[in-house]
């Protein structure tokens, strides 16, 4: 089997794994991402003119609480029941 060089995830599988690494159980919890932005002159190819350019960086990924269930939100209690307590 080939050696894998690369993993893409769907919106919703990202909340999922932040959900379950953070133990949340309950709530509706959305995917929250928080940009940057800066200037500078670029040369697209080397040697080319220089464009004013944008950089947009991703400096964090999360999770926000949410009150509706959306194509970025995911019910913690399905993917990440809570614990059923042990009967003596």
């Amino acid at each position: 089997m080939p050696e894998t060089k690369s993993l893409t995830f769907t919106y919703k599988e990202v909340v999922e794994a932040l959900i379950r690494y953070n133990d949340l159980h309950e709530g509706l919890w959305g995917l929250s991402i928080e940009f940057g932005l800066a200037a500078a002159n670029v040369a697209p190819e080397p040697g080319g003119d220089l464009l004013p350019t944008a950089i947009i960086p991703v400096k964090k990924i999360g999770l926000t609480r949410s009150n509706e269930l959306n194509n970025l939100t995911v019910d913690a209690a399905e993917v990440n029941p809570a614990p059923k307590a042990k009967k003596k």
